[in-house]
């Protein structure tokens, strides 16, 4: 079943954007007087799943789900109809419309991906308003169990300041993902100041280790379940543990650094239960474990308990244009981040290019119309992004061409266009291969 909500929303998100970003081309292209001959979701490679013709255009859903297309007439494009292009140039062809009308048709498409994700992220600030703690109320700092972040040099209880010099004001879903992208994270520790250089290769390192935040919200110890093998009869099911042989514990991981000093031993113990203080024995393994299943709380709980302050700002119609905004062009330009990365040898990021099952691991295995909202709208800025790479068969490439003959009063020539076209799919099949093949490396070796 989880994987059946993994995959509708991976098909209905995927769907939803290629049918927008071919809208792109094909509203233009008509108000232009462009004949348009099919505009289909999916490639209908040899043959299609569905297909009906309406006027002059084949509207259909192909076998492959790898992309969509529409196919504009007279427009050297990936189905290199070199037949059509040898004949003479028709008034409805693509290559008989301005310049200017060819290069609004080509940048259709990224410009719906664009404005989409704009548009979810202004609609989404409307509905779900933003939920987070003010950073400034992390007074203990923050968790660091990830390796790598250890090796880079951060440690629990470590306040977060400023990333690449802009200040963290809030602790949200950004946080981790700003500090992968960053060359410096100012933090305070022990009253003091300190600034983290990031490796150059953090991208690199962190592959290597199981997927989890760098960063989380410090939490008690708060027991989900007391299995009867463990022994431990004095603890029930919704404990919070305070204290552990007289030190403090307000924390998960400062009672498990208690716990891992008493290996063996009965010790006394203090938890909070039904909003009261009651003193317990407690038996601690040879492991330093108390054998009991740890969880059950959350950010809600933890406001109760007077941890943290849960700030959630909800939003007018009106104010969610802003924030919307600010939201996309932020996303934007941490995409564009990750490309500059991707593209540095020195990092080696590239070793993290992902293909169509990256894209399907994203999506969660259960129903969330935020979560999915929000993936849809980052894979539109990456959408958008990609197809503005000036590789030839990409619409990137078309545009460059263009911009090339507007400039320069000079067309290129069919045949120069042609081999251009046949260059980038190249490039492109073989920058499917190394993402899918990463893909397939990682299932098989596991990480």
């Amino acid at each position: 079943m989880d994987i059946v909500i993994k995959l509708s929303q991976f098909l209905l998100s995927l769907s939803l954007l290629i049918i927008l970003h071919e809208l792109g081309h094909f509203i233009p292209a008509k108000l232009f007087k462009t004949r348009v001959e099919k505009f289909y979701l999916f490639f209908d490679v040899k043959y299609s799943l569905l297909k009906k013709k309406i006027g002059e255009t084949e509207y259909g859903i192909g076998w492959l789900p790898l992309g969509g297309y529409v196919k504009i007439s007279g427009m050297i494009d990936e189905s290199m109809d070199k037949e059509q292009m040898a004949l003479p140039p028709q008034p409805w062809e693509f290559r008989s419309k301005p310049a200017w009308q060819r290069l609004i048709i080509m940048l259709g498409g990224v410009t719906v991906n664009f404005i989409l994700a704009f548009i979810i992220y202004i609609g989404m600030a409307f509905a779900y308003g933003d939920t987070y703690v003010a950073n400034s109320d992390l007074k203990d700092g923050v968790l660091v169990e990830n390796p790598v972040m250890l090796k880079a040099g951060f440690k629990t209880g470590d306040k977060l300041v400023s990333i690449d010099g802009k200040k963290v004001v809030n602790f949200d879903g950004d946080l981790n993902m700003n500090i992968i992208m960053a060359k410096q994270v100012l933090i305070e520790r022990n009253g003091q100041e300190q600034t983290i250089t990031m490796p150059t290769d953090f991208v690199d390192q962190l592959s290597k280790y199981e997927k989890g935040l760098l960063v989380t919200i410090r939490k008690p110890f708060a027991i989900k379940d007391v299995p009867a093998e463990s022994g431990n009869k004095d603890l029930k099911a919704k404990d919070l543990i305070v204290s552990i042989n007289g030190q403090q514990a307000k924390y998960y991981d400062q009672a498990v650094a208690i716990l891992a000093n008493n290996k063996g031993k009965t010790i006394p113990a203090v938890v909070l239960r039904d909003l009261k203080q009651t003193p317990v024995t407690v038996k601690v393994d040879k492991n330093g474990k108390l054998g009991v299943i740890a969880g059950g709380v959350d950010l809600s709980d933890l406001e109760k308990l007077g941890y943290y302050k849960i700030s959630t700002k909800e939003y007018s119609f009106f104010e969610s244009i802003p924030v919307g905004l600010e939201k996309g062009k932020d996303q934007l330009v941490g995409y564009g981040k990750q490309l500059k990365m991707i593209f540095n040898p020195e990092t080696k990021a590239y070793k993290q290019v992902g293909g169509f099952a990256a894209i399907f691991n994203i999506f969660p295995s259960s129903w969330s119309w935020e979560v999915f909202w929000s993936i849809t709208a980052l894979l539109s800025i990456m959408l958008g992004v990609m197809n503005l790479l000036p590789i030839p068969a990409l619409d990137g490439g078309h545009v460059m061409f263009l911009l090339y003959e507007i400039i320069s009063g000079r067309k290129p020539s069919d045949k120069f266009l042609e081999n251009a076209q046949m260059v980038g799919f190249v490039l492109l099949i073989a920058l499917l291969l190394f993402a899918n093949g990463n893909d397939i490396y990682k299932a098989i070796v596991g990480r």
